[in-house]
């Protein structure tokens, strides 16, 4: 199907991100802190304030049905380039019953159209490995052994599917 438009998020619409967010959390075995409703109106105020991330959503017949964001960083200047930048793709979610539609792919390929825009050095992800094969047929490698990464946060936080780490 291909009935679906991707596109930069609009503020009406960072309501039903907010609940694809919470949806997300549910998915993957986690508990959240609030019904769907007030998680949803927080996060719509969360990410009205946001000027390091940008949201992409796939909108058909005016529903999202699915998500992802782009969080730029600034990165220290180098003697070569003194402006840098990266990003991180984050928060990745289909509905369920869209998976398989293309869409998860047309999502990233606008974070990194995006991304090309901006000029940034490379965009990372943490994906589930489900979503690990889709991001490396859009340009994403693991081949780079010095891109590591910490847990600085108690593991049990993750291990309880709080869906963080997840595309």
């Amino acid at each position: 199907m291909t009935g679906f438009d991707v596109r930069p998020a609009r503020p009406e619409e960072w309501a039903a991100v907010g609940g694809l967010r919470w949806d997300s959390i549910r998915e993957f075995g986690g508990e959240p802190d609030d019904t769907r409703a007030v998680f949803a109106e927080r996060f719509a105020a969360w990410a009205a304030d946001r000027d390091s991330h940008e949201c992409f959503v796939a909108v058909e017949d005016g529903l999202v049905l699915g998500m992802t964001w782009l969080a730029v960083v600034a990165r220290v200047p180098s003697a070569r380039r003194f402006e840098r930048a990266s990003g991180d793709l984050q928060c990745a979610y289909v509905v369920p019953h869209r998976r398989d539609d293309g869409i998860g792919g047309r999502l990233i390929d606008a974070v990194l159209a995006r991304a090309a825009e901006l000029g940034l050095e490379r965009v990372t992800v943490h994906s589930s490995p489900r979503a690990v094969p889709v991001y490396e047929r859009h340009g994403f490698s693991s081949d780079d052994d010095r891109l590591l990464h910490a847990f600085v946060v108690h593991t049990d936080v993750f291990a309880a599917g709080d869906g963080a780490g997840r595309a």
